[in-house]
């Protein structure tokens, strides 16, 4: 009963997160202007997700967070949900292989997580015959996508680990004397 609640609140806790992320990512200027590229919170968290959650919840968050990013972007609707959904799924694979409490590990896949995203977006946009503007600035602002990226996914470990700790309830431990029990003494 509690992995189910757990379950759900990391659920809702994921997409309330990415649908909040997404929006202050194309809201909030500070980071595009510092570092001339937007920052990308939805690899760190589908790294969070490939990590604690499972199969729904990574497609779920895939798909969402991909339709939020794409509303908000010059991408065809829809183009980033697939990217996410190959991460978060390879990660999933493989979790049982990676040393996921570590925070050098963690920084190690988000890095490759938020490289990767951003590639595989690219490839599909040129597979549709989309225009882009890919060049030598694109390098530049990958880069720094993967680094912040990489950054990012300890810190969202932390942030939502604590949160997720806050929604679910702790279990009522009951003691295993009981006071209305009648104890009995005597030989046998």
């Amino acid at each position: 009963m509690k992995e189910i609640l757990i379950n759900n609140a990391l659920t809702f806790l994921l997409l309330l997160t990415a649908f909040v992320g997404v929006f202050l990512q194309a809201a909030w200027d500070f980071p595009r202007n510092l570092l001339g590229v937007p920052l990308n919170l939805l690899p760190p968290l589908m790294v969070f997700a490939a990590f604690r959650t499972g199969v729904t919840t990574i497609s779920l968050l895939a798909g969402l967070g991909g339709l939020f990013t794409d509303a908000l972007s010059a991408n065809p609707l829809g183009v980033s949900m697939l990217p996410l959904l190959w991460v978060g799924l390879a990660i999933h694979h493989w979790r049982e292989l990676i040393l996921q409490e570590f925070a050098y590990a963690r920084f190690i896949v988000g890095l490759i997580a938020s490289a990767a995203v951003p590639l595989l977006t690219l490839m599909i946009i040129m597979t549709l015959g989309k225009r882009t503007l890919a060049g030598w600035a694109f390098v530049w602002q990958w880069v720094i996508m993967a680094l912040t990226g990489g950054l990012l996914t300890p810190l969202s470990f932390w942030l939502l680990d604590g949160a997720a700790g806050r929604l679910v309830p702790s279990p009522v431990i009951r003691p295993s004397f009981r006071p209305d029990r009648e104890i009995k003494r005597g030989r046998y």
